[in-house]
């Protein structure tokens, strides 16, 4: 029986679902190929590979983010998660869940966190640095015994300056005991009191350099109270140490060059530095009588054509008539005040008599805008003064009749009109109005007011019953 063709969607589904059903893995490769992050997603695009093999891999943002990994070709990684197969190209693509440096990318991680935490605390300020002296007699030299670098430090600083004196401390470079000894070799080199210390090696892997990226050796470097000279592997290592130090070379030899200037050179240099000065002392010896005579010629022209302007300022200020003819200067100046004062009071005439003119038509407009004013003003206060005359009557009768009503309602409810008409106002021992027989007892002694005076009464009994009803 024939097998019917899939179509491609078909085919790309199941294999889909085929690569689903595959758990998540662990893998570990060489990143190569590297994109990201991608400007507008974030997400991370590129392949891992091995001697034989090769698969592409997606990152998304947050998984890339979350990491700290700072991914670029080359490095080592391993990744935790799942196959996946893109429907509309069938493509296929490892997307991974977790992600972190292996091996050596790894210890590079790790040195790049310590490195930053160490800038941050100010080890690796310039500022911090001490400067290294320009002609150390004195140096100690910080290394393995047992390599090739201590020779080479002694015949270059023996080439170039064997005045400098060379003391060298023990150490490991290499290996999980090496941070503690290059700490302690560092601690006795400064206890020499040397004027600089080399902290040197040979080169190797960045394994092997590990021992000075160590925390401890670049605290201990710091501390150094001795400036402190590196020359940690070839040129392009760069450690920690070397970052700390006072001054960082490429090499061991470099290093010592940088402490001991060549004998030869300077040598050199004074000779030229000499036959210059000699030259130039008598070039200068040479110049120095022509010099002088062209100062004195250049002093006497200045000195003739200073005197000559002096002299014509002198007859240009006597010919000036202040000083020539003094009288005359007064004379035309007393005019000239003669003629303003007869100015001034011939102005201040005209300008009182415009002033009066001025005045006077004022005052005159001032008393007909007075009366225009006043007038009207009088008017109505004449007539408001009628008015309030014809209406004062009339509003005093008012009064006096609400007067005499307000009287007659008071003198009805007044205490003693009731009084007048047969009743009495009887007060209880306390002194108040006894207006019900609930207010007294049986032999309470009462005060009776009448018409015509006031009495005292015994209490004999009491009896509640209606009111008595008032007769008015």
């Amino acid at each position: 029986m024939a097998v019917r063709p899939l179509s491609v969607s078909a085919a790309v589904g199941l294999a889909k679902r085929t690569v689903e059903d595959i758990p998540q893995i662990q893998v570990i490769g060489e990143v190569s190929g590297f994109r990201g992050p991608n400007a507008r997603s974030g997400h991370c695009y590129f392949s891992v590979k091995d001697e034989s093999a090769a698969m592409d891999v997606i990152v998304w943002r947050g998984v890339y983010q979350g990491s700290g990994v700072q991914l670029r070709d080359g490095l080592e990684v391993t990744m935790s998660g799942s196959f996946q197969v893109y429907e509309r190209s069938g493509r296929l693509s490892f997307v991974a869940r977790r992600l972190s440096l292996a091996g050596e990318g790894l210890l590079r991680q790790r040195v790049a966190e310590l490195a930053r935490r160490l800038e941050a605390e100010g080890l690796m300020d310039p500022a911090r640095k001490r400067p290294v002296p320009a002609f150390c007699e004195r140096v100690c030299v910080v290394t393995s015994l047992s390599g090739a670098v201590v020779d080479d430090v002694k015949r270059t600083l023996g080439r170039r300056n064997p005045l400098v004196r060379i003391e060298v401390v023990g150490c490991s470079v290499q290996g999980p005991e090496a941070p503690a000894t290059i700490v302690e070799g560092l601690r006795v080199a400064a206890a020499a009191a040397p004027d600089a210390v080399l902290l040197v090696r040979g080169g190797g892997s960045f394994e092997d350099l590990m021992a000075f990226n160590d925390e401890s050796v670049a605290r201990a470097v710091a501390a150094c109270p001795v400036p402190v000279v590196t020359g940690i592997g070839h040129e392009p290592d760069h450690s920690i140490a070397d970052a700390v130090a006072d001054r960082r070379c490429s090499t061991p030899t470099a290093a010592a060059e940088s402490v001991a200037p060549d004998t030869a050179s300077l040598t050199a240099a004074l000779d030229r530095w000499g036959q210059r000065l000699a030259s130039s002392f008598s070039h200068r010896m040479e110049g120095e009588p022509r010099a002088l005579d062209a100062l004195a010629g250049r002093m006497g022209q200045a000195l003739g054509a200073r005197l000559s302007l002096e002299a014509a300022r002198v007859e240009a200020l006597a010919a000036r008539p202040v000083l020539s003819g003094p009288e005359a200067v007064v004379d035309a100046r007393r005019a000239t005040v003669e003629l303003m004062a007869d100015d001034l009071a011939g102005a201040m005439e005209g300008l009182l008599r415009t002033r009066g003119a001025s005045l006077d038509a004022q005052g005159s407009r001032l008393g007909r805008a007075a009366s225009a004013v006043t007038a009207p003003s009088l008017s109505a206060l004449e007539s408001l003064s009628g008015r309030l005359g014809r209406a004062a009557p009339s509003v005093t009768r008012r009064g006096e009749e609400a007067v005499r009503r307000m009287a007659a309602s008071l003198e009805a409810l007044s205490p003693l009109k009731v009084i007048a008409r047969g009743y009495a106002i009887v007060r209880g021992p306390d002194g108040t109005v006894a207006s019900s027989v609930a207010s007294l007892s049986p032999g309470d002694r009462v005060d009776v007011a009448v018409s015509d005076g006031t009495f005292t009464a015994t209490v004999a009994a009491c009896a509640p019953g209606a009111p008595v009803p008032t007769t008015r």
